[in-house]
């Protein structure tokens, strides 16, 4: 099975320790976790600072499944949890795959932490989930919600642990394998 996950620094495997971008490694890494549990060819396409695409994006023909886990930076950019759900409307029905082969997945709820100074950004992220829940219920798309997987977060009250990769990587195993 070919697996495509589309997101942001929680994709890509980003490690808050470190200043210059660094990554936590491969077996830290919940799209490099996955790929174990499953033997799938799994591609990362996570990026450092990621929001919603407001443009049509290209994906490879040969996806079986495309996981999209995005909004917590458009979040902390500003947009409301109605806003970033409307941007993922208009981005996931850009796609041209079939609805059964994209897992919308609403990001763990943030915490409080260095990125997150107050408990509005919190409640937003809470929101979001929400958000995400009806529009894959409304437009026919798989969906998860990390906020049922136990994901902890790093200080900065964003990123996950290398634990919360693992937490990640279990939950997401459990649905894709039901």
């Amino acid at each position: 099975m070919n697996v495509l996950c589309f997101g942001d620094s929680n994709t890509y495997g980003y490690d808050p320790r470190s200043w210059l971008g660094g990554r936590y490694a491969r077996d830290s890494r919940w799209v490099d976790l996955l790929a174990q549990k499953t033997g799938w060819d799994v591609i990362n396409l996570g990026e450092n600072g990621r929001c919603i695409p407001r443009r049509a994006v290209t994906f490879p023909a040969n996806i079986d499944l495309l996981i999209v886990m995005l909004g917590t930076n458009d979040l902390l950019q500003g947009c409301t949890p109605e806003q970033a759900t409307e941007r993922m409307e208009r981005f996931l029905l850009s796609l041209p795959l079939e609805r059964n082969r994209i897992l919308l997945i609403a990001p763990p709820p943030m915490t409080l932490g260095e990125w997150v100074p107050d408990q509005t950004l919190v409640e937003s992220s809470r929101i979001l989930a929400r958000c995400y829940r009806d529009l894959a219920d409304r437009l026919g798309f798989r969906f998860a919600d990390a906020g049922n997987w136990n994901v902890s977060l790093a200080y900065d009250g964003v990123h996950f642990t290398e634990q919360g990769h693992r937490a990640f990587a279990d939950g997401l195993y459990q649905e894709v394998t039901q």
